[in-house]
């Protein structure tokens, strides 16, 4: 396991485009995973312990959002080759095991993951209905061991999105597993 920080948030990047296939048998874009405030995209695998300590929550952090107008989309973008949990059948075992209320994408090229500048799992980019980039941070305080009553960064960031069109200026770099590219 190779542990890698995400960087600073670059406001006001604009979300790049994507259309890949999701473990619910569709295929998913930016348009249709956004939110009418904005949308959340996600980096996240199967076999990390980074997301695997953090994911129930936020499953409950993205239905929270959606709530707020906040759409969300998980992509996986990690080599299978490397890691078979990080399989497609495996994707759908977990998606539909935890109850994701949210697509689960497949990025089979690694296209995606290249385009958004991801760096490891979890890395999360909240973006305003404008899809312009608003926040690059943890989901919380948790690593590999969850934090009893961590303050709830990502979700803070996004209801503010939600509300204003802008991120807090002060975020905290996520922390995970490196990206596993393809050789």
């Amino acid at each position: 396991m190779v542990t890698t920080t995400t960087q600073v948030c670059n406001f006001g990047w604009r979300a790049a485009e994507f259309d890949l296939p999701g473990v619910d048998g569709r295929r998913h874009t930016l348009a249709s995973t956004r939110g009418a405030n904005g949308l959340l995209v996600m980096f996240i695998c199967n076999h990390c312990p980074y997301v695997k300590a953090v994911l129930d929550r936020i499953v409950r952090d993205c239905a929270e959002l959606g709530e707020h107008g906040i759409g969300s989309v998980a992509i996986m973008s990690n080599d299978p080759a490397q890691y078979a949990e990080d399989s497609f059948e495996n994707m759908q075992r977990v998606a539909r095991e935890r109850g994701f209320t949210f697509p689960y994408l497949l990025d089979a090229t690694q296209g995606v993951a290249r385009a958004y500048g991801a760096v490891c799992t979890p890395d999360f980019f909240g973006f305003n209905a404008q899809l312009e980039l608003q926040y690059r941070g943890r989901l919380d305080e948790s690593r590999t061991t969850l934090v009893p009553d961590a303050r709830r960064d990502l979700y803070e960031a996004m209801k503010q999105v939600a509300r204003t069109g802008e991120g807090p200026r002060e975020q905290i770099a996520s922390v995970g597993c490196s990206i596993k590219w393809r050789s």
